[in-house]
């Protein structure tokens, strides 16, 4: 029984079924109500000196500021319907592949990193990361699900996660120590659910590597002899011409030193 396992023995009653699709609908209506009064999203995001003032519900809220940013110039309600639809999607696959519990467990920790991140490092985070450690736990699950960008181009869910993976370890590489410390504790939920597997499997490569590089050491080269006559020292390599038999005695010889016993019957 695994460690999670154990875990949810005990705590199994945090679980929400669910979880990601009532994210999903208070997203929506996040986003009414930002279109009733776009001062609305400064009310409820994740500003740390608010918080120290006394609006200890930003530390909740957040959650459902729906990501209106987009690559493409779509308008406002397009973005917001893709991140609430997107969310729901996701959220399904994850919670079939992982149950209710490890997703809940999941986001709980994906939220403390980033909150913790936000009031230790002064990080002006989002829910950006969060959303961001979903996905590429959703694409560990299904890398091959296929997504149509702007309807049109189809990508693997694998390439869109590489490809995002690649533009986050830019920013980290690039970026201040605040930014790196605050970026790993944001992404420690991915970290501690998927960091020993990734682990495991880099170690395997590894000694898969080593022990294909060994055996092609030890293999034979073209320089080296497949038959040599136990008698006379004789190879294909000296004599291709040579025909090779294996005696009685274990031994290999050519024809004309073949132990008599063993020798052909003359034509």
């Amino acid at each position: 029984m695994s460690f999670l396992d154990k875990l949810e023995r005990r705590i199994g009653f945090i679980a929400i079924p669910g979880l990601l699709r009532y994210v999903a609908i208070l997203s929506a209506l996040v986003f009414v109500l930002y279109k009733i009064d776009a001062s609305y999203l400064r009310m409820i995001d994740l500003d740390v000196i608010a918080i120290q003032h006394g609006q200890v519900w930003r530390l909740v809220t957040y959650l459902f500021v729906p990501q209106l940013g987009s690559l493409l110039p779509l308008p406002d309600w397009a973005n917001a319907a893709f991140f609430v639809l997107f969310l729901w999607w996701i959220g399904t696959g994850l919670e079939g592949a992982w149950g209710p519990f490890r997703l809940t467990l999941f986001y709980f920790i994906g939220w403390a990193g980033t909150t913790a991140a936000a009031l230790l490092f002064g990080a002006a985070f989002s829910n950006v990361m969060l959303t961001a450690s979903l996905f590429f736990a959703f694409a560990h699950f299904f890398p091959d699900v296929v997504i149509y960008f702007a309807y049109v181009l189809p990508l693997k869910v694998k390439w869109i996660a590489w490809g995002s993976a690649a533009f986050m370890l830019f920013q980290f590489v690039f970026s201040s120590m605040q930014y790196r410390a605050a970026f790993i504790a944001a992404m420690s939920n991915y970290l501690l659910f998927f960091g020993p597997e990734i682990y495991r499997s880099a170690r395997q490569r590894r000694e898969n590597a080593g022990r294909r590089q060994r055996f092609e050491v030890q293999s034979r080269s073209d320089d080296e002899p497949l038959h040599r006559c136990h008698a006379c020292g004789a190879t294909e390599l000296s004599d291709p011409s040579l025909d090779f038999r294996v005696s009685r005695d274990g031994e290999e010889y050519c024809i004309a030193h073949l132990p008599k016993i063993e020798a052909p019957a003359p034509r």
